[in-house]
């Protein structure tokens, strides 16, 4: 079995960070969507800006509103504006994982997704 990468919304702009929120981020479903990130699943958020990681689970905001929101305690993390890099990962068999093709999500400076959709 391996851990393959299998969403990213790669550079998006976290457009704000609630420490009143009991934990997660909250993404545009849009771009949840097109990253094949579900409802609740746990991901990855990797800070260009500053260096953090964290983990916590995703959830959907609004549609076509452009939000990348960090909620709870990983708001000290991360700051409004920060460039970050959300991904999520699935376990596979060696089969699975010799064609694996992760589902990328490159975004503009307003969280709109770019096309085309590549893998890397």
């Amino acid at each position: 079995m391996r851990d393959m990468l299998r969403g990213k919304i790669h550079r998006g702009r976290v457009t704000d960070a609630n420490l009143e929120y009991e934990g997660s981020v909250t993404v545009d479903p849009v771009l949840m969507e097109l990253s094949e990130i579900l409802p609740y699943e746990k991901v990855h958020i990797l800070d260009v800006t500053n260096g953090a990681r964290l983990e916590t689970y995703a959830i959907p905001g609004t549609r076509n509103a452009g939000e990348i929101c960090i909620n709870g305690a990983a708001a000290h993390l991360v700051a409004v504006g920060d460039i970050v890099i959300i991904l999520s990962y699935a376990i596979v068999t060696d089969d699975e994982a010799s064609g694996w093709t992760p589902h990328i999500v490159r975004v503009d400076e307003y969280n709109r997704a770019l096309q085309p959709l590549m893998a890397q």
